[in-house]
This record gives structure tokens, C-alpha cells and sequence, in this order.
């Protein structure tokens, strides 16, 4: 025989979410029990555990160490987004050519605009676009093929952030040559000088690891030599970004385990301060002598 319930009684109230107050929810970590609605829950291999013990899970696991410095990356996305913007900025190039002027690497002087009248910016956004002319799309196509073969293996080796270190400063590197070589009335365009530093760090890592680097030899001089007998070939900024990116990267790979990290940055800075200083000597030049 059943008793009858008590009049009166009411049920429990239904658990909450303990991040969420006002969440309703049957659900809870099978680590600490507290319930916890979807939004604070993620899936583990038994049930659900909530964000705030995975976080503190996640506390006790060391991150993987690169063989010189920094975070090994689980892929290549430095690499994909210097690839994808520089295809982007190329077609944006073609719809609207004054992009094309507003950006290449022009010497000038204070009279008539450049990088001598304190346009600096010139020297790196040149690394961004080929140019338009009968070499623009042969420039981004070979460019972005040899980003393409040694971009991953590097920026896995140096870890992201040295490996966006080198780049830059090849594509800055190798403006500053240009800048400094060439006449100053005769604008560039293109992505050679940071990749010619990318070819360079390429050496330098195989010497340091001591692996077979004569590909890499064969094919820094076969594009070196064509830059000298191709005209419109900027060989100033392949010399400028090859030298940069092979100084850089010796300094990043052989820099000793004990205070790595400061000596890596002390030779980033160093190396910008000397581009710095020829940017300033060629600036002085311009203003204050006659053109070559």
C-alpha cells in the first residue's frame, strides 16, 4: 500500500552552473562534481570536465622547447600568412596600380620624396609587392614557390616568433642595400631580399646542424648569378637580405644555452641599430650631394 505524499512538499530546485549562476543544468565535472553548464564543459575521455580543471591540468605540462629557444609550432601559420598576404596585396596591386608607386622602394631626396624625405616605411612595405611590370608575376610566382619549399622546415626549427624575426629583417635588410647601392631615382618592388635571408638562415641552421648543405649553396648561387645578368633583377637587395638573414640566424643558432633568449634579442637590436646607422649615412648623402 502506498502513503499518499505530504501535502505541501515542494521538489528540490534544479543545480546551477557555478560560473553561471542563473544556468540551469543536470551536468557535472567528473573531476571536481560541481555542475557546470555546456558552455563551461568540454568533452575528456570520460565524460565532461570543466574549463577551470583543465586550465589547472594544463598548468602542470611543459610546453615543447625548440632546439634554439622558443615554442616548437604545430604547424607552418607564419609561413601561410606571409604567403597569403603577399598574394592578396598582389591583387589588390592590379586593382588599384597606384599601390604600386605609393609603396616601392624609392630613394629620392628631400626635394623630391623617397625614403630620403623620411619615407622609411618604403623599405619594408617594397618586400610586400612584385610590381606590375613583365617580371611582377614571375617575381611573386618564384618568391612564394621558395617560401613554400623552405618556410615550414625553418619556422618549425626556429620556432615562429625567430623565424618572423629573420624574415622581416631579410626584407629589411635587403632594402637597406638597395638603398644604399643603387641609384637613387630607380624604384624596386619585391619579397627576393626576405627570401634570399630565408636562404641564407637555410645555410647557416644545415652548418650548424650538420647536415648536407650543398643544395642550398647551388641554389643561392645560380640566383645570384642570375641577378647580375638579368637588368631588372635587384641584385643590391638579394646580397642585403642574404647577408642580414645568414647574420641573424648565426647569431640564433649558436647563441649558448645560458641566457640564450637576451643574446638572441641583443643581436636582433644590433642588427637593426646597424641598418639604422646606413640608413641615416645614405640619407645624409642624398640631402646634402650631388646624385650618382
Amino acid at each position: 500500500m502506498a502513503t499518499p505524499p505530504e501535502t505541501g512538499q515542494t521538489a528540490p530546485p534544479a543545480p546551477t552552473c557555478f560560473r553561471h549562476p542563473g544556468r540551469q543544468t543536470y551536468v557535472s565535472c567528473v573531476r571536481c562534481g560541481r555542475p557546470a553548464c555546456p558552455d563551461c564543459l568540454r568533452p575528456a575521455a570520460v565524460g565532461h570536465q570543466c574549463v577551470e580543471c583543465i586550465r589547472q591540468g594544463n598548468r602542470g605540462v611543459r610546453q615543447a622547447t625548440g632546439r634554439f629557444g622558443g615554442s616548437v609550432p604545430s604547424g607552418a601559420r607564419v609561413t601561410w600568412a606571409i604567403l597569403g598576404l603577399n598574394v592578396a596585396l598582389y591583387f589588390i596591386m592590379l586593382a588599384h596600380p597606384s599601390l604600386e608607386s605609393d609603396w616601392w622602394l624609392y630613394g629620392g631626396s628631400r626635394h623630391v620624396g623617397g625614403v630620403a624625405d623620411g619615407q622609411w616605411y618604403r623599405l619594408l612595405t617594397s618586400a610586400f609587392l612584385p610590381g606590375t611590370g613583365s617580371l611582377g608575376i614571375i617575381d611573386i610566382a618564384f618568391n612564394m614557390w621558395a617560401l613554400f619549399i623552405v618556410g615550414p622546415a625553418l619556422e618549425h626549427t626556429l620556432g615562429s616568433v625567430r623565424y618572423l624575426v629573420i624574415y622581416l629583417a631579410s626584407a629589411l635588410g635587403g632594402g637597406v642595400s638597395y638603398y644604399l647601392i643603387a641609384r637613387a631615382f630607380t624604384p624596386a618592388l619585391g619579397a627576393s631580399g626576405a627570401i634570399f635571408g630565408l636562404f641564407g638562415a637555410w645555410f647557416v641552421m644545415s652548418r650548424r646542424l650538420r647536415v648536407d648543405s650543398r643544395a642550398v649553396i647551388f641554389l643561392i648561387v645560380i640566383n645570384l648569378f642570375l641577378g647580375f645578368v638579368i637588368p631588372q633583377i635587384a641584385w643590391q637587395d638579394h646580397i642585403g637580405g642574404l647577408i642580414t638573414g645568414g647574420v641573424l640566424t648565426a647569431a640564433f643558432v649558436y647563441a649558448p644555452r645560458k641566457n640564450r633568449t637576451l643574446i638572441q634579442v641583443a643581436a636582433t637590436v644590433g642588427v637593426l641599430a646597424v641598418l639604422a646607422a646606413v640608413v641615416v649615412l645614405r640619407d645624409y648623402q642624398l640631402v646634402h650631394t650631388a646624385f650618382v
